[in-house]
């Protein structure tokens, strides 16, 4: 499957990103996630060409909305930002309205201003504008045949204007002139949607941090046909795998790359969350956006701009803010059938003001529009629409300003149900920085030990392996045969002699030695001939998010291939309260599923070795350094190889859960009042037309708040 990203520009409330949503799904895309606050578009298909690429464009184009280009809006950032498009209908509109509205002011009285023609000439141009946008979105999304809000803003201000236009032709207007209410409506829906984008990109905030950081100058260094050494200047999106840069004291890095000469300190929160500056030497990496607090460093860049660590948070937390948690699955079916519902509403409300409630009244016609009128335009599906990705666009950013990365936003809502979390030990409750302690060779002798475990070793990913082949490195080695790793054992390889070698844990060794507490045993033929012990530090802030879990009354569990003895001695230090060692990862797999069924488990795992239970937990979650393997196996990923963010997560995930149901309750509640208020009479459609735009205001403030709300 080929992965689409597309910004759509256009969309203003969930039924446009419906309908972008339903026409992608009718051409055959899989996997769509539409966001119409920031307008990207993701989804899948198997083949996409340059025709199906036209095709789907024209289409979504048909629809009211625009595929952008990437590298032209990305120039466009660069260049003073147009003002807003609301903004700018709204300044146009505001003059002529006002003026309309003048003769409502006691004690002004302007003769010419009641002239029905005067009215018309001076209401004509804000009509036409609001028609050329509103009306334009709104028969294009009745054609599509998801109508948005759009359909109900042009049929209220259509509604006023014709009504006052026949007065005009009836030469009746004193019981018919609403032009100003016409005018009213289109202006301040204007203004309305200006205040919510103003709020709504507020919520974009810390992603757009992210995105600014990408963007940086570099240093390239090249060489001449003397082979001497040039330095020139160029845009860090222009660098490529390979290319050699160089970093200087107080630099932002420019992409991700590996320091080939010098050392410097390194500030990676941007990435990570992490401020302490961290000690970067020869062929340490740098992670592009990480910021260089002293020295300076020469270094070979290890991937483009478009494939960098922090170009694939932005894209992870770009997906998963188009993604919908299953609490938004009834706003999205009520809004789905929103406006036709507003429609028969407003039409009923016309009919029963008209034949019942205003009797005899000689303005019963009058009075019976403004009110159907009014429930048109105080309707508001944008704010159930919005409720989700408002707070989600919030949460995941402010998780990813700190270093957690949300792959999916059901996450957010699993995260409320946690009463258990399992833990791996090495690597997640331990650092991971294994050296070693003792070993003892048999039978053989020192260097020729060292040298057969560092030859298998070589080949696992393991931690244990990695620290052993480090520390022991050795450029004399043995050229295998065949060399396999057996999770859960060890590596397992034959020589080119014929011979079998063994180094893993003591299951390889349970035949050859009762001593069962060293961490890697060594075989040759099926005889021991060694073992190695190393020793892993706990880390220091394991214990403190331990204590978090438990007075959150979360059940901690440690889940470990390591022995029992060692096992327990972890658990015991960090107060953990239940140890099951000794286990394959297939065996932990059946534990976590079994767990899981029992009660909702959140897995803390390595991402690699621990991949099938992660994927298997309610939320699985990594502290991988952004492997790949890690992004596509956990749930959350913690970017700062730590728990320090663990209760941050948490947190967030139930805080942003209960803003989305603040959210959908405000946007429910006020169109389950407003819609009969104004049914009855008790305001006119231009203060409907402002309310129904600041609805969207309260939820957008209401998701802001995340920002600075404490959620541990």
């Amino acid at each position: 499957m080929e992965s689409i990203n597309w910004k759509v520009e256009g969309m203003t409330c969930s039924n446009c990103a419906l309908s972008v949503t339903k026409y992608l799904e009718k051409e055959g895309m899989q996997n769509v996630k539409v966001n119409p606050i920031d307008g990207d578009v993701h989804f899948e298909t198997v083949h996409f060409d340059k025709e199906k690429q036209v095709s789907l464009t024209r289409g979504i184009s048909s629809l009211g909305y625009a595929v952008i280009d990437e590298k032209a809006a990305k120039q466009a950032q660069d260049q003073q930002p147009p003002m807003n498009k609301y903004l700018r209908y709204m300044l146009i509109c505001l003059p002529f309205t006002l003026v309309l509205m003048l003769h409502m002011i006691p004690g002004l009285h302007w003769d010419w201003l009641m002239n029905p023609w005067v009215q018309l000439a001076l209401s004509l141009p804000v009509y036409v504008i609001g028609m050329y946008h509103f009306g334009r979105s709104a028969w294009k999304s009745l054609r599509s045949g998801v109508p948005n809000m759009n359909v109900l803003i042009a049929l209220g201000a259509t509604a006023a204007f014709v009504y006052s236009l026949v007065g005009i032709f009836l030469d009746q207007p004193g019981d018919y002139l609403f032009f100003e209410t016409a005018a009213a409506i289109i202006t301040l829906v204007f203004l309305g949607n200006y205040l919510e984008d103003l709020s709504i990109h507020s919520t974009q905030r810390e992603l757009n941090k992210l995105v600014k950081s990408q963007k940086v100058m570099a240093n390239m260094i090249a060489f001449d046909d003397q082979h001497q050494e040039l330095i020139f200047p160029i845009e860090n999106t222009h660098l490529k795998s390979g290319d050699l840069i160089l970093i200087k004291n107080g630099e932002q890095v420019p992409a991700d790359a590996k320091i080939l000469w010098g050392e410097a300190s390194v500030n990676e929160s941007i990435i990570t969350g992490e401020s302490e500056p961290i000690l970067k030497k020869q062929k340490d990496l740098l992670i592009g956006g990480s910021l260089l607090l002293e020295g300076t460093v020469k270094a070979q860049v290890t991937a483009g701009a478009d494939q960098s660590v922090l170009a694939n948070i932005i894209n992870l937390v770009k997906k998963a803010q188009g993604d919908k948690p299953p609490v938004q699955r009834m706003a999205d079916r009520i809004s789905a059938i929103f406006v036709p519902a507003v429609l028969v509403i407003a039409l009923l409300t016309f009919v029963l003001n008209y034949f019942f409630l205003s009797g005899s009244s000689d303005h019963a016609l009058r009075d019976s529009l403004m009110r159907s009128i009014a429930v048109l335009v105080i309707a508001c599906p944008c704010a159930m629409g919005l409720a989700t990705p408002a707070a989600i666009a919030v949460g995941l950013g402010r998780a990813a300003r700190k270093g957690i990365l949300f792959r999916n936003a059901k996450s957010l809502e699993a995260f409320k149900d946690i009463k258990q979390v399992v833990f791996d030990k090495t690597g997640t409750l331990t650092t991971g920085s294994f050296t070693i302690q003792q070993f003892e060779s048999l039978g053989v002798s020192t260097d020729e030990f060292k040298r057969i475990v560092v030859s298998l070793e070589k080949y696992s990913n393991h931690p244990i392996a990695q620290a052993i082949s480090r520390e022991w490195k050795n450029n004399n080695l043995i050229r295998w045969a065949s060399i396999e790793e057996v999770k859960g054992k060890g590596m397992k390889a034959m020589s080119k002699d014929g011979d079998h070698y063994w180094a893993g844990s003591y299951e390889i060794a349970n035949n050859h030695t009762r001593e069962d507490h060293h961490n890697v045993y060594v075989l040759r033929n099926g005889e021991l001939i060694g073992w190695i012990d190393v020793r892993d530090e706990v880390r220091p802030e394991a214990k403190e998010v331990v204590d978090y879990l438990h007075s959150k009354g979360i059940h901690t569990v440690l889940l470990s291939g390591d022995r029992q003895a060692k096992a327990a001695v972890i658990a015991s230090q960090l107060g953990i309260q239940e140890v099951i060692a000794e286990k394959s990862p297939e065996q932990k797999l059946a534990i976590i599923e079994e767990r899981n069924t029992a009660i909702p488990t959140a897995m803390v795992g390595d991402g690699i070795n621990d991949a099938p239970a992660l994927a298997k937990a309610s939320i699985g979650i990594s502290l991988s350094d952004a492997s790949q393997v890690a992004m596509q196996t956990a749930d959350i990923v913690l970017m700062n190889h730590g728990l320090t963010q663990l209760p941050e997560a948490l947190g967030l995930g139930k805080h942003t859960l209960l803003t989305i149901k603040q959210n959908l309750f405000w946007a429910f509640a006020y169109n389950v009042v407003a819609i009969p208020v104004a049914a009855f009479g008790f305001l006119t459609p231009a203060i409907g037309a402002l309310v129904m735009g600041l609805s969207d205001v309260v939820l957008a403030v209401n998701s802001v708040r995340l920002f600075v709300k404490r959620v541990k």
